[in-house]
């Protein structure tokens, strides 16, 4: 999977692709390189970062996604916002990679329109801004391993009342977020 990161703070490039068209041949260049799916951020997620509204995660997006969408590989989109999820989806995208694992409200509701898109649900302790500054502890056995699988098989059964069959949904233990 080749990540490409659609915001000025990114972690892992600092944001130093700026313009859509450096953004689409880094893309580019992914797939060069051996990238089988695309996955498309357009808001951080990162320690501490802070949340974007939802056009201007859009107005970063939808430019580098209508370009991505014509070379015919697997896009994943990373968001948890529904609006932009179905957005995505409308435009091409094939999954969803949300790191609040589909709990905001109508982001459930919003996959569950696209029957074959794919999921990434994600484990996160507390949210973006202050998610490290009190990393997960559990006292119980199996500790911090069981406690995330716990809650992904929780979100996972949710999924599957909502009729989205488990062949769609991946699990991301989420480390590095709290």
């Amino acid at each position: 999977m080749g990540i490409v990161n659609l915001t000025p703070d990114s972690f892992s490039d600092g944001g130093e692709r700026i313009s859509d068209s450096e953004q689409i041949r880094f893309a580019e260049n992914l797939l060069k390189q051996g990238a089988d799916i695309l996955d498309l951020g357009a808001e951080s997620t990162r320690p501490g970062s802070t949340p974007v509204p939802a056009g201007e995660e859009l107005a970063r997006l939808a430019p580098v996604l209508r370009e991505a969408v014509k070379w015919n590989v697997p896009i994943s989109i990373d968001t948890y916002k529904p609006i932009v999820m179905q957005t995505a989806l409308d435009m091409g995208a094939d999954i969803i990679n949300d790191v609040w694992a589909l709990r905001q409200e109508g982001a459930v509701e919003t996959v569950a329109k696209y029957k074959t898109c794919g999921m990434c649900i994600m484990h996160m302790n507390g949210e973006p801004t202050t998610m490290q500054l009190e990393p997960m502890q559990v006292d119980r056995v199996g500790g911090v391993v069981v406690a995330v699988k716990d809650f992904l098989s929780e979100r996972s059964q949710i999924l599957a009342k909502n009729k989205i069959a488990k062949n769609r949904i991946v699990w991301d233990v989420g480390i590095g977020f709290g």
